[in-house]
């Protein structure tokens, strides 16, 4: 367990929870200490997106390494732990189903301190988790019947922790379109020019010369005869064949802008009273 010294260093530090194996669970949130004794019984740990869960943990076989507390438990067994309302007190309802999933036996009530925000708040639970008769409002400490403890100081230190919230602001991917390839096929008219050639009768006459005249004379005398010459001419021939012309994909290319996130933030301040003098302290 440890010491209320230990709980005091670690007030306002930001420190983590981590297993014993080095894995970080999860930022510090609140510590229950002990009614009696005044000794941490209890821390919790800020987990999921951007802190939004609290789990309990048992704080009897912690210890501290630094800014962290370091607990004997796996991280799975720790955010699986029952889901209690981080209000400043456990009922002994929710303290004994915490103590069972870790595997230990209460024997003691707890009241909260908050490691941000000094004295915590809720209602305090003495011996084997009895209410006592008194209660205390937001950063008060209850007693039997009367709350004696400043607002918003710590029991063994007169200094006042100054707490602010801060912005985190993270980034998620979603789905905006799809984008596909499709084929059809389009019919389009094509026009071009091919040369033909083709054969026609040219008469040609020559005169009879010595040259020629054994020819033209090597016949009978008076015949009929028939002379028949074949004609040829080109005719256009048109054919098709499919033939890969470019290659088509989708690639995507990732664009960075930036945008502009506001919010409201809340911020403690602390003012003097009784120094002699008016000044607000940030």
């Amino acid at each position: 367990m440890l010491a209320r010294e230990n709980i005091d260093r670690l007030m306002g530090l930001n420190g983590n929870v981590r297993t014993t194996e080095g894995d970080k669970v999860g930022s510090i949130g609140t510590f229950y200490t002990d009614d009696d004794t005044g000794e941490p019984t209890w821390v919790t740990v800020k987990t999921g997106l951007f802190g939004s869960s609290e789990s309990f943990i048992p704080l009897r076989e912690a210890s501290v390494e630094g800014d962290d507390v370091v607990v004997p438990f796996s991280k799975d067994h720790i955010k699986d732990a029952p889901r209690v309302a981080e209000d400043g007190h456990l009922d002994p309802g929710e303290e004994s189903r915490l103590y069972n999933h870790y595997g230990l036996e209460g024997d003691y009530g707890t009241t909260g301190t908050n490691g941000q925000d000094g004295y915590s708040r809720g209602t305090d639970y003495a011996d084997a988790g009895t209410a006592t008769t008194g209660t205390r409002t937001a950063g008060t400490a209850a007693t039997t019947g009367t709350a004696d403890s400043t607002v918003g100081t710590n029991r063994d230190d007169a200094a006042m922790t100054r707490s602010e919230e801060r912005l985190n602001v993270g980034t998620e991917k979603q789905a905006t379109g799809r984008a596909r390839l499709r084929k059809y096929i389009t019919t389009e008219n094509v026009t071009t020019t091919v040369p033909v050639e083709r054969e026609e009768v040219r008469v040609e006459r020559e005169p009879i010369t010595d040259a020629n005249a054994g020819d033209a004379m090597s016949g009978p005398d008076l015949t009929e005869s028939e002379h028949e010459v074949t004609l040829h001419e080109e005719r256009p021939v048109v054919e098709k064949e499919t033939v890969p012309v470019e290659r088509v994909r989708l690639e995507k290319d990732t664009v960075r802008d930036d945008v502009r996130v506001e919010d409201e933030v809340r911020k403690e301040r602390i003012d003097t009273e009784g120094t002699g003098r008016d000044e607000t302290r940030r």
